[in-house]
Formats: C-alpha cells, structure tokens, sequence
C-alpha cells in the first residue's frame, strides 16, 4: 500500500468469483497463432496420427533413402501410392491450406503459404511421375515424392502438436489460480433452508453462509456475524483481518474464526480470478516487437524463397531438363518455410508466461519482458513496497488546550473506523487498547492524496499530511514534528476548521525481503528511487537503512507521474507501487509493477501484478525477463540463420562438388530445427522452478 497521506483510504471491492469457464474450456488443439493470424489447425493429435498410420503403406511401396526397390511391391502398387497420398495431402494439409489463405487474404505471406507451395508442388509432381511412368511408360522412369511428401506433413504437424502442447502448458497455471475457491458453497434459501450448490451456480444476491475453516466461495458483504479472515491467499498480506456486518469479503480468503453469513456481489466474468484469466490470455495472443519482426523476416523469405526458386528451376532446367528441375526446386520450398521462426517467440513467451503464472507474476503487457535489458531506473513506493504496512502508534498528543490528548485518539479512530488501510488499523488497535469508545464518524469521504475528513457530532474533521498543512500555510510545531519523524515515523494530522488540534505517529517495519531487492537492483546496475508522500526524515530513515541514496518524498500522485517521466529522460525506468494513487505512475513508466493483486487498479494500469506482494518477486521477474529475452533472441537466430544457410544448399550451389540435398532431407532438417526451438524454449527455467 502507498503512504496513508499520500492516498485516499480505498477498500478493495474485486469481485473474486468462480473461475469455472477457465482456460480448460478453450479448445488448444484448434486454433493456433502463426504470422499474427488465428489459424484453424483442427485436431492436431487425431490428424498427426491418422497421417501417420496413412504414411506407413507409402513407406513400405516406394523407394526412399537410396533404395532402388520398394519393400513391397505388385501390380497397381503406384496407384494405391497415390490414392494413398492424395488423401494424406488433402487431410493432413488442410491446416496449412488454411493458415495460406489467411495469408494470403491478409497481404502477408509467412510460413503457411510456404509449407502449402512445398507439398503442393511436391504432390502435383508425384501425380505427374505416376501418370507419366504408369500409362506413358517414359524411360527412364521418374522418380515420385510421396515418400518426402508424407513425412514433410507428419513432421510439420508433429511440430505443431508439440507446439501446442507448450501453449496449453502455459494455462494450466491458471488452475492453481482456481483453486483459491472451493468447488461448493452453502447457499441459504429465503425460508432459511441450507443447501450446498456448485459455485459456478451462485448469483449475484444469493445469501451463503460460511463456517469456520473454510474458504470464502465468492466476494461478498456480512449480513450476519462476525469473523477473521485470512486474506493472504488474496492479497499476499499474512494477517488476520476483523470483519463484522456490512464488511467485504473476497473469494478465495479463508474463514479463520466464527460462521457469518453474506451475500454474493461478484461472480463470473467480474471476479479477480476471471481477470487474471483473461490477462494471462491476452499476454499470450498480444504481439511482441520481436514477433514482429519474426513475421517479418518470414515475409522476406517467403520472396527470398519465391526467388531463388524460381531461378534454381530454370538454371537447371536449362542445364539437366525437368526431372533434376523439380526436385531441386521442391527441395528450395521445403527448406524455406519458417516454421522454426514463427515457432520462436510463441513458444518462448507461452513457456515464460506458464512459469510467471506458477511463480505468482501475472504479465498483463509481454512487451514489458523486453524493456528489462535496458533498464536504468526503478521507482518505488515505500508502503507496502518496502515496508511491511503494519503500522503501531508510537505517539499521539494535542495541540490546542480546548481537546485533550485521548479525544484526539477518539476522535482519530472515528474517522478511521470505516477504512481497512494499515495505518487505520494502528490507529483503531491503539483506541482498543486505551479502552476508547467511539462511533464511526459520519459523510466520510476521501481527499485524493491528502487523506480523509468525516464529520463526528456534526463538527467535520479531517485527517491530514505535512505536506497539506504546508500548502495551506498552516502552522504546526515543527520541531517536535522533526524528532518524531527522524525516528521513522509517519505523522498524520487532525485538523477541524483549518485549525491542527493533534496528531499521531505511527511506525512501520520494513520488509525482510525489501533489502534484497535494493541490492539485486545495484548488483544489476539499476538505480533504486524511493517515491514517497511521507514525510523526508522518515523516507531517508528507511532509504539509509537499505542502501537507497535517491529519495523524494512529501510527493502527491501527480508529482510521482512528473518524476517517472523526469527519469524517462535518462533511461528506461521501472515503476513499483500498489496501483491505486500510483496508476499513473505505472502506466506511464517502461514496466509497470503492481505490489498486491488486491485493487483493481493494479490490473488496469500495470504491466506485471505481483500477487504475493513479496519484493523478490521484482527480482524474480527480472530474471525471468532476461532469460526470456534471450532465448527468444537464440530462437530467432536459429530460425532466420538455418534458412539463410539452407535455401543456397537447397538451390544446388555445391552441386559442383557433387552434393545435392534432396527434399526428404530438407523436410526431415527443417522439421528438425523447429523440434530444436521447442526444446530451447521449454528449457527456460526460473531458478529451480519449472
């Protein structure tokens, strides 16, 4: 959470509720993405192996791999070959077919139009050989490519069925994210009868009652009861949290004290767990800069390819006839096609986002990933970001001889009293344990950045930063402010009629885990700068303590979104904060971090939402970007390098020197290299964590 006088005291009212149309319901096998285009790829299992089984006949009756007989052969053998193969070509090439058209409608030849041209040509050339050797009976006879054209299909949709395979890897971390809920609740009817219904049956004003021990089954309000509640799972925060009559509840938290019943206000698509689902979906289909340019470089071989074989054709058909025309040309179109290159960045991505999701990193922009190489700056919130949020009254007193020391402490609780903020909480546990009674003030409402005013036996109040004091020119005792505040403590005023009557000092504790991440981020030569609407001396406290030597403090959310655009000058910089006051920090900075899954904002403006809330997990997240970007990078290169290398070899240049590749062999190397760039990207790993 950002600093108490530097934000507005907001509740966190995400609808977390079933998740059970999640990622299993979409059908992988189906669509897939090559070239920016959804592709309809069917059933990519069933139609590898029924390709397969087709393929075995068509080994066994032609010659392949130098051999001069068939293993079996008899009269018509070359026809059934054919019958054979003409129904491989059609079923099992249909996906390609489809991927060409979408290309080809789009203005944008990639890989389906050349895998398409390769079996295409290699097929109307294996008729032709049958046709002519069979009712013709040319001498010598021709040789046909059914051999190089069944295996050409079965490898490029094996290839495809193990890229899918890798996609769908990258959903089934959306099923832990499920699980927060249980798979039923105990619905109460309006005659007070209890049954217990799937989740996915709830309904927005359905009344549930929750025991003790349980986990909440969707957001809701208390109508009756009361209880503590585990939020962690939630919000990554480990405390319990009181709730009584009226409060929110979130789905997936967990009922550690007492039996409430409440009232459902989320479900279905307008829960957190259905918004997490459908950033992980759209982190997937979103295009990268390096996708881009994969597509790109796919387009150029296309004519690349186009080219050299329409000029490898008529050089040697020139030179040697058709019969060594053909297959040289085929073996041009085979080599071409990018499969491995437009496999490249998917893959690596799909794996990255499968290990972010199990990692508790949800990548809303995937382009954020590629911003980490060239990082110069990283912003940060001190609440909640540096320190734990769990805040203890150290001091509080009057300044004025009209209200007395425990009134100010009163009337501070009530103000408070509706708000779940931390320094709330240390503020309402200090009244608890001076055995103060209040009533919850009344027409309480926020001031953006500065704090909150309410009214408490019709006199408003209102509860302030040093910082808006200072802008209205008001006078407080500056001294004693300073000795409080050199001791690390964040100070909040009371303030009625533009008069300060008290105050109160509050202290935080930081994060165990906060001095990790200063020092990974100096050890990465990235800069860290606390941003902060606390006070100076307090913010230096803390910076000193870590080791951060930039610090600017006294800041309202305006003046955040100033400094990262400041910082932008310099360098590519990162923004750390809790997505509320700081969205337009986050959405104006390179990377965009969301500390804590639990405010809404978090989701709308930042790239990255950390659901543990955990500052390792920035440094998690930076080394998984780096990783990411590197093998997209060796992908890429290997991809655009193996077809700059093959199509030369293809085309016959060492043909000379009595080396011709053929078009199994440029169909079983090509299928190779895309085999190679799934395994590169599958062994993309987070430390120990698959």
């Amino acid at each position: 959470m950002t600093d108490h006088d530097q934000m507005a005291h907001e509740t966190m009212t995400h609808d977390m509720s079933n998740m059970d149309h999640d990622m299993s319901e979409m059908d992988h096998g189906d669509m897939m993405n090559h070239g920016g285009h959804m592709m309809h790829m069917g059933n990519l299992k069933q139609k590898f192996w029924v390709s397969l089984v087709l393929t075995l006949p068509i080994l066994l009756m032609t010659s392949f791999m130098g051999m001069t007989q068939p293993l079996i052969s008899f009269p018509y053998s070359e026809w059934v070959v054919a019958v054979i193969g003409t129904i491989l070509f059609f079923y099992g090439g249909k996906p390609f077919f489809s991927g060409a058209k979408g290309e080809i409608q789009a203005r944008q030849p990639a890989m389906m139009l050349l895998i398409a041209m390769g079996i295409t040509v290699a097929y109307i050339y294996s008729i032709y050989a049958v046709i002519a050797n069979n009712v013709f009976h040319v001498d010598p006879m021709i040789m046909d490519f059914f051999w190089e054209l069944a295996t050409l299909i079965d490898i490029m949709l094996l290839g495809h069925w193990v890229e899918m395979n890798a996609v769908m890897g990258a959903s089934s971390a959306l099923d832990d994210l499920a699980k927060l809920l249980p798979s039923a609740a105990h619905k109460v009817s309006a005659t007070g009868e209890i049954t217990e219904v799937a989740i996915k049956d709830l309904q927005e004003g359905d009344l549930v009652l929750v025991k003790a021990g349980e986990k909440i089954p969707a957001d809701g309000i208390l109508t009756s009861g009361t209880s503590m509640v585990n939020e962690a799972m939630v919000t990554g925060e480990s405390r319990l949290v009181a709730k009584a009559v009226d409060d929110s509840v979130f789905g997936g938290a967990v009922n550690s004290e007492g039996t409430f019943q409440m009232t459902v206000t989320g479900t279905g698509e307008t829960g957190f767990l259905a918004q997490v689902t459908k950033l992980v979906q759209s982190a997937q289909q979103d295009k990268s800069a390096q996708e881009n340019l994969a597509d790109k470089v796919s387009g150029w071989l296309f004519y690349a390819a186009l080219t050299v074989g329409i000029l490898a054709f008529i050089i040697w058909f020139i030179n040697s006839g058709l019969t060594t025309a053909l297959p040289i040309t085929v073996t041009v179109l085979v080599i071409a096609c990018p499969h491995a290159l437009g496999l490249a960045v998917p893959l690596v991505v799909a794996r990255s986002t499968s290990i972010a999701a199990k990692n508790g990193l949800l990548i809303r922009n995937r382009n954020a990933l590629e911003q980490v190489k060239d990082l110069k700056y990283a912003l940060m919130d001190k609440t909640g970001t540096l320190t734990m949020g769990n805040f203890k009254v150290n001091a509080y007193d009057s300044l004025t001889d009209d209200v007395s020391k425990e009134e100010v402490l009163t009337l501070l609780a009530s103000l408070e009293a509706g708000s779940s903020h931390p320094l709330a909480v240390g503020i309402m546990d200090a009244a608890k344990d001076k055995a103060l009674t209040y009533d919850q003030a009344q027409d309480v409402k926020q001031i953006t950045g500065v704090g909150l005013e309410g009214q408490v036996a019709q006199k408003t109040y209102q509860v302030v930063s040093m910082s808006y004091l200072l802008k209205l020119g008001l006078t407080f005792d500056q001294k004693k402010f300073e000795a409080l505040a050199a001791n690390g403590n964040s100070i909040s005023f009371l303030l009625t009629e533009d008069q300060v009557i008290g105050y109160v000092a509050q202290g935080d504790e930081i994060k165990p885990e906060a001095k990790n991440l200063i020092d990974a981020l100096l050890a990465q030569g990235i800069t860290p700068v606390m941003l902060t609407g606390d006070n100076r001396q307090t913010a230096e406290k803390v910076a000193k303590t870590l080791g951060i030597t930039e610090v600017q403090a006294q800041l309202l959310p305006e003046d955040k979104e100033k400094l990262v655009r400041q910082y932008q000058t310099k360098g590519k910089v990162l923004m750390i904060g809790d997505g509320v006051n700081d969205a337009p920090s986050l959405a104006r900075a390179d990377i965009g971090i969301a500390i804590g899954s639990g405010t809404d904002v978090a989701i709308e403006s930042a790239d990255v939402v950390l659901v543990k809330s955990n500052p390792n997990d920035v440094v998690e997240f930076l080394e998984l970007a780096r990783k990411t970007t590197r093998k997209m990078t060796e992908n890429l290169w290997w991809g655009a390098g193996y077809n700059i290398l093959a199509l030369p070899l293809a085309a016959g240049v060492l043909a000379p020197i009595g080396f011709l590749l053929s078009p199994m062999l440029g169909a079983v190397l090509m299928s190779l290299s895309t085999i190679i760039v799934a395994i590169n990207a599958m062994t993309l790993r987070l430390k120990n964590n698959a």
